[in-house]
């Protein structure tokens, strides 16, 4: 229904953006909520896709095309389901992911949380040779609240470890690399998250 919205970042946090349109608040699912701080007073276009469901309407948001028709891809695969979408395409890594698929690396894709082997091997068969038409851009990088033993670290810090769980990570993946994390050096949620899935990915 929706292709893109055109708005303001009013709010930012590790489960969601506010994008305020007209005087109208969305809330929108994102991969990485904490790329669109920066953008917080400046009109900011998030291409959208809404997912209706028995219980609920979802709002997904992305930040470019490339990113929503991967977003759609892996939501066309048995097993797959948003949540588990949005947590590939948290990771920065657009043409690692491409890259797994082609070369049928199933222990790359299990990584992602959510994601076993079966259907590691069924997002090869769907999806092989139907990236090929994206740009390889860097562009890509967004529940219930686990005690991660936070207190002394930085908000930033936090935030990102909140968001990692968000996104399906368990409390030990996160905990594992929070030692990492602390010794990093970072300004911002964002380069905290981003380093904390490339950590992760590693594993």
């Amino acid at each position: 229904m929706y292709e893109y919205l055109k708005g303001l970042i009013t709010a930012v946090n590790p489960f969601y953006v506010v994008l305020e349109v007209q005087g109208i608040g969305y809330q929108l699912q994102v991969a990485n909520p904490y790329r669109y701080v920066e953008s917080t007073t400046d009109i900011v276009q998030i291409y959208v896709y809404q997912a209706v469901r028995d219980t609920d309407i979802t709002l997904f948001g992305f930040y470019d095309l490339d990113e929503k028709q991967i977003f759609q891809k892996l939501i066309s695969v048995s097993g797959i389901g948003p949540k588990s979408a949005l947590a590939i395409l948290a990771n920065s890594d657009h043409s690692g992911l491409i890259q797994a698929i082609m070369t049928d690396d199933v222990s790359y894709l299990t990584k992602f949380p959510g994601v076993g082997k079966k259907t590691a091997q069924q997002i090869i068969l769907d999806l092989k040779g139907k990236l090929d038409d994206l740009e390889q851009s860097d562009h890509l990088a967004g529940q219930t609240a686990i005690d991660l033993g936070t207190t002394g670290q930085s908000p930033e810090l936090n935030d990102a470890l909140a968001a990692l769980t968000a996104l399906g990570y368990s409390a030990r993946e996160v905990k594992a690399i929070t030692k990492s994390l602390t010794d990093f050096s970072a300004q911002t949620t964002d380069q905290y998250l981003r380093e904390g899935l490339r950590l992760l990915m590693k594993k």
